[in-house]
């Protein structure tokens, strides 16, 4: 009999982790870092209440599909008014180029703070090539070994980092439990609201699950302990992120220097490793939120393509050998690659986040409709909790999405 590897727990971890890899992306990176030089943890509540709120729409999207073993997309194909689904198709258009825009950037940041020779855009396409390649020719178990792989790398360096620098326990752990609003912070809690956690990566997860065959109510349990995982790791990750950016110049993590700014404060504070150290984690978090992103979100228009053409559903059809798919995988992968050239890759990717702000309320709205429908889902439908809390992500996030709307016009 063998005996069990160290990394057999690693293994067997779900895809729970994967969407966490998937969800911090770059808007996370720069949401938190630029929260911490500015405010250092004293916002660390915002981001415990923000995952929390994503995993209960996550939780409401995987119980949908195990009740009824069809997607949220399948949903408002079927289900829902025409309109719905022709929103929503629309709107995949948009936030698909603008998140590639946002990843190719930011990926193209991170290669050319680790080697600054090439240019941010040379990097970029580098990276964008790569994913899709490893997409396009990987099977899934390949994919989700890579992104493991990454997130844990990503993850340990940056959380290694924060330990390091000897951070005041108690005072974090009271910043987590006691919301505070320092002075001008309130524009930084709504972009922890928006940008962290992930926005239309969360419906990769309903795709995910079903390539490691989890279906039906059975699985329910083990979905939960799954997504709570996944925020789990985001939450220690963007908290870590906002004790390592603390003490940072908070202009400079504004701009196109912000990797090289935090890695400089790392560098005095920790020597070489841990400007290394950061650099690493940081390129980790972006290229892996790329690759679940080229990965997951052709996903979201081969199913739209499936249920228009009248197929068969999801179940027995293998989507991802489908023209619709590897059609989209390359649309991500090549069109946005012309915002490069803009020169603006933070711009890029807050751009990103005010566009994905307005997917939230939506959801929030269409699984209070769905997960309400007792001769739907059965036995998984809401309760009184999962519904307070769903009106509460309604509403948050709807006032954030007004905001954030009123913001840019008022620009």
């Amino acid at each position: 009999m063998s005996r069990p590897s160290l990394l057999s727990p690693f293994k067997a971890l779900g895809p729970g982790l994967v969407l966490a890899a998937a969800g911090i992306g770059a808007g996370d990176v720069i949401t938190a870092t630029v929260t911490g030089a500015q405010f250092g943890t004293s916002l660390a509540w915002a981001l415990l209440v923000c995952v929390v709120l994503k995993w209960v729409l996550n939780e409401g999207l995987a119980r949908w599909q195990l009740a009824t073993g069809t997607t949220v997309i399948e949903a408002c194909m079927t289900r829902l008014p025409r309109w719905v689904s022709v929103y929503f198709f629309l709107y995949l258009l948009l936030w698909t180029f603008f998140v590639s825009a946002s990843l190719t950037n930011a990926c193209g940041l991170a290669g050319h703070s680790l080697f600054p020779q090439w240019p941010v855009w040379a990097w970029g396409i580098i990276h964008s090539v790569i994913a899709a390649a490893l997409v396009w020719v990987g099977r899934f178990e390949l994919f989700e070994r890579v992104m493991k792989i990454l997130v844990g790398v990503m993850v340990l360096s940056v959380l290694i980092c924060a330990v390091l620098l000897k951070p005041n326990a108690v005072e974090l752990l009271r910043h987590l439990a006691w919301p505070v609003l320092p002075p001008d912070s309130g524009k930084a809690v709504l972009s922890i609201f928006g940008g962290i956690g992930g926005s239309m990566t969360m419906l990769c997860y309903g795709y995910w699950i079903r390539e490691n065959a989890w279906s039906g109510a059975s699985h329910q349990r083990v979905v939960r302990a799954d997504l709570l995982l996944a925020y789990g790791v985001t939450l220690i990750f963007a908290v870590a992120l906002t004790i390592v950016a603390a003490g940072c110049n908070a202009a400079v993590t504004q701009g196109n220097g912000m990797a090289l700014e935090v890695a400089t404060r790392l560098e005095s504070a920790l020597g070489p490793a841990g400007r290394w150290a950061f650099l690493i984690g940081f390129w980790c978090a972006v290229f892996a939120s790329m690759l679940g992103v080229w990965q997951g979100v052709p996903y979201f228009f081969a199913d739209f393509m499936a249920h228009r053409a009248r197929t068969a559903a999801m179940s027995t059809v293998d989507l991802k050998n489908t023209r619709a798919y590897r059609g989209y995988l390359l649309f991500l992968a090549g069109p946005p690659l012309v915002l490069l050239f803009a020169d603006k890759p933070v711009a890029m990717v807050v751009l990103f986040t005010v566009i994905g702000a307005f997917f939230m309320p939506l959801l929030a709205a269409l699984l209070l409709y769905l997960n309400n429908r007792r001769d739907w889902i059965g036995e998984l439908c809401n309760g009184t909790v999962r519904n307070a809390a769903l009106v509460v992500s309604l509403m948050l996030f709807g006032w954030i999405a007004v905001t954030e709307l009123i913001d840019v016009f008022s620009q």
